[in-house]
């Protein structure tokens, strides 16, 4: 609307120029020169006049009596020789106004007079009279005028034509950049206003009517609407009208606007408003994220920490606080068995229990997998063994899980705060050597901490460390133990038991590493190791000989199986059908598609599969409906009481009966003594291994070994 009207002004300045200026062209150029003419004439009528004033004055004062008379001298006297210029008619008249004298001819209308007085001894004696025609000037100006008023004309069409066409080119400039300008401002992701020194509004976006509402157009002229709409929503300044602060507000609706204000040079001001709201609760959020655990909602190990750091330096005496470290017994076997999605349900219930279990002024965290940490103001044993044990009992009740029952338990580590462990770092690292005692002690239970406790855990991290230097160095070796067929008393095989040659302490036994080698995670490798290299040495040799391998149930969980067979039978070049694997029932326990899998394939290649330690779990006949076995193994336990327990003897006698009728082999294991051959051979067992026979062996004593039963084979034959 104001360009609109700008150009209208504009326009109506421009042609009222333009017509004043032919009326001055038309009318002026013609006056002009008529004027100019018209002084001429009477310059030249008077100049004339004179001189024949002058003549007639003489001529009187010579004959002063008679002059009145000698009208042919007069009229010599007032005559001037015709020229192209000014030729006025001459007459003198007496002083009485009488004509002496008068020039011939006639004179067109209308003419200018002028009169001269003839002056002779200081008195008038007659007056001269010079009349001059006037039209030829008029006619000469009326020329003028037609001129002047044909270039009035062509100047009025050239102010109209030349300064609008310019004016229209640079108004549409102006348009054109206004309107970028508009769209500019009206794209903005900020609010903009500006007010001039009177607090007038005269500039806003279309971004701050969607902030703040379209100011009212007539009364934001007086700047009060605006800023007055601006202070309701929390953003003006009190003291000054022309100013609102800068910085960040959060309005009454719960926006936060952030404000840029910024003093004009000629006086004014102009502000820029951004909301804020969104990348606000987004820094927050991530702020939240960055110190609470994604899964759960708990504190992280860093929220946690900084609250240890506040609690410890709280006022200038020790306060009273307490660290309970806390780890969950058999998750990873509920993660594995029954995924990650159950496994991160299960921690979420876990982590509503830990703080149910807990005081509002506790802070319970997740400190990463499945270990959790409570900050207690606790400080009594009693009352810290209260909440170590209420929360044990929380944890081992029954967790419903994706329509499953799941049960779980939890190891509590306690470390009190003592005047002499004033810092996060000690009150943590003691919680997790009291943590590491009650795991070591049977889980699913508590310990405080005692002094001398961090060297057996310094003991066992070197442990570790040694492990996995053996795993790199190679430091394990084979041992191989005979498996006899019952009758005739022949070897068939070798079972592969892996041994830890130890830097410093010798010949370790697997039972002292197994169990930390599964904790760790290199049961895997470990694993994969001992099969290949059983299958290495099996391959030399002969080929009725069989060896078996053991596999850990970590090594279905975690690792392929079956793509480890595959690698040491192609590597080594052993027939399948000489290779037999021994799983316990604990694989099984896992009961999904995968282990199943995994063991149909295997049974597919040729590969034997053996069930160890058969009758030590309480459901081991219902897993030989799940999988075709080759062979089950009599635990131990019941050989070695053969001799004394008639019990014992009723459960072989039990086992051997079933895999006989299962078409499976039976191999007694654990056999040290000439009567439980005796026993064994009377129940028709298959297979034999134990003392009695031979203890394990290196590899570099298998050959003898071989050659020993070869020999007593061809002595018994002869």
């Amino acid at each position: 609307m104001i360009l609109s009207l700008s150009q209208l002004q504009i326009r109506t300045l421009i042609r009222g120029a333009g017509l004043a200026l032919a009326v001055i062209i038309a009318v002026g150029l013609p006056a002009g020169y008529f004027a100019v003419g018209a002084i001429d004439i009477g310059h030249t009528a008077a100049l004339k006049a004179r001189l024949s004033s002058d003549r007639v004055a003489r001529y009187i004062y010579a004959h002063e009596e008679l002059w009145q008379y000698q009208h042919v001298r007069l009229l010599e006297l007032i005559e001037f020789p015709p020229d192209h210029g000014v030729q006025p008619r001459m007459r003198i008249e007496d002083t009485a106004g009488r004509m002496v004298v008068q020039e011939s001819g006639a004179l067109l209308s209308p003419t200018h007079e002028l009169r001269v007085p003839v002056v002779v001894g200081g008195e008038t004696i007659a007056w001269l009279a010079a009349d001059t025609s006037l039209r030829p000037l008029l006619i000469e100006t009326g020329y003028v005028a037609l001129f002047g008023l044909l270039l009035g004309l062509l100047e009025w069409f050239a102010m109209l034509l030349l300064p609008l066409r310019a004016l229209d080119k640079t108004l549409s400039a102006l348009s054109t950049q206004s309107a970028r300008f508009q769209a500019a401002l009206n794209n903005m992701t900020q609010g903009l206003c500006m007010f001039d020194g009177q607090n007038r509004l005269i500039v806003h976006n279309r971004r701050f009517d969607e902030m703040f509402g379209a100011p009212d157009p007539e009364a934001a002229r007086s700047g009060s609407v605006a800023i007055g709409m601006l202070r309701e929503r929390g953003l003006g300044g009190s003291a000054r009208l022309d100013g609102l602060e800068g910085g960040t507000h959060e309005l009454i609706d719960g926006r936060v606007i952030q404000v840029s204000h910024q003093a004009m040079a000629e006086a004014g001001w102009v502000a820029t408003y951004e909301d804020v709201t969104e990348r606000r609760r987004s820094h927050e959020r991530l702020l939240h994220m960055t110190r609470h655990d994604a899964l759960t909602g708990l504190p992280n190990r860093t929220l946690f920490r900084e609250q240890m750091e506040r609690r410890l330096s709280h006022g200038g005496a020790p306060s009273r606080m307490a660290v309970l470290c806390i780890d969950l017994d058999g998750f990873k076997g509920v993660n594995d068995s029954l995924g990650h999605a159950a496994g991160d349900e299960l921690l979420r219930v876990v982590a509503r229990r830990l703080r149910d279990a807990t005081r509002e002024a506790d802070i319970v965290a997740r400190l990463g997998g499945d270990e959790f940490a409570v900050i207690t103001e606790l400080e009594q044993p009693a009352e810290l063994e209260a909440l170590a044990a209420r929360l044990v009992g929380a944890l081992q009740a029954p967790f419903q899980i994706q329509g499953q029952v799941v049960a779980i338990g939890a190891s509590i580590g306690v470390m009190p705060r003592s005047e002499t462990q004033a810092t996060a770092d000690e009150l943590l690292r003691n919680a997790d050597i009291a943590l590491y005692r009650a795991k070591a002690e049977g889980r699913g239970t508590w310990r405080f901490f005692e002094p001398g406790m961090d060297a057996e855990i310094l003991k066992r991290r070197q442990f570790e460390a040694e492990l996995r230097r053996a795993l790199i160095e190679e430091q394990f070796e084979l041992h191989y133990q005979p498996l006899l067929a019952a009758e005739p008393q022949a070897l068939v095989g070798f079972e592969a038991l892996v041994r830890w040659r130890h830097p410093r302490r010798g010949l370790v036994q697997p039972g002292e590493f197994i169990p930390l080698a599964e904790e760790i995670g290199l049961i895997k490798s470990i694993g994969a190791w001992v099969l290949r290299k059983a299958c290495a040495d099996a391959a030399k040799w002969p080929s009725h000989i069989k060896i078996a391998v053991n596999l850990s149930p970590l090594q279905f969980m975690d690792g392929d199986p079956v793509r480890d067979v595959e690698l040491a039978l192609a590597a080594s070049g052993l027939p399948a059908e000489r290779l037999e694997l021994e799983i316990t029932e604990s694989v099984l326990l896992q009961d999904n598609e995968t282990t199943l899998s995994s063991l149909h394939r295997l049974h597919a290649m040729g590969v034997r599969i053996s069930m160890d330690d058969f009758g030590t779990g309480y459901s081991s006949l219902s897993y030989l409906r799940r999988f075709p076995f080759d062979k089950i193994k009599i635990d131990r336990s019941f050989v070695h009481a053969l001799a004394q327990d008639t019990g014992s003897i009723a459960i072989v006698r039990a086992v051997i009966g079933l895999g006989k009728a299962l078409g499976m082999d039976v191999l007694a294991e654990g056999v040290e003594t000439a009567e439980q051959l005796r026993i064994l051979k009377l129940e028709g067992c298959d297979e034999l291994q134990g003392y009695l026979f031979s203890r394990p062996q290196p590899v570099q004593d298998v050959a003898e070994m071989i050659a020993r039963y070869a020999q007593g084979a061809s002595t018994a034959e002869a």
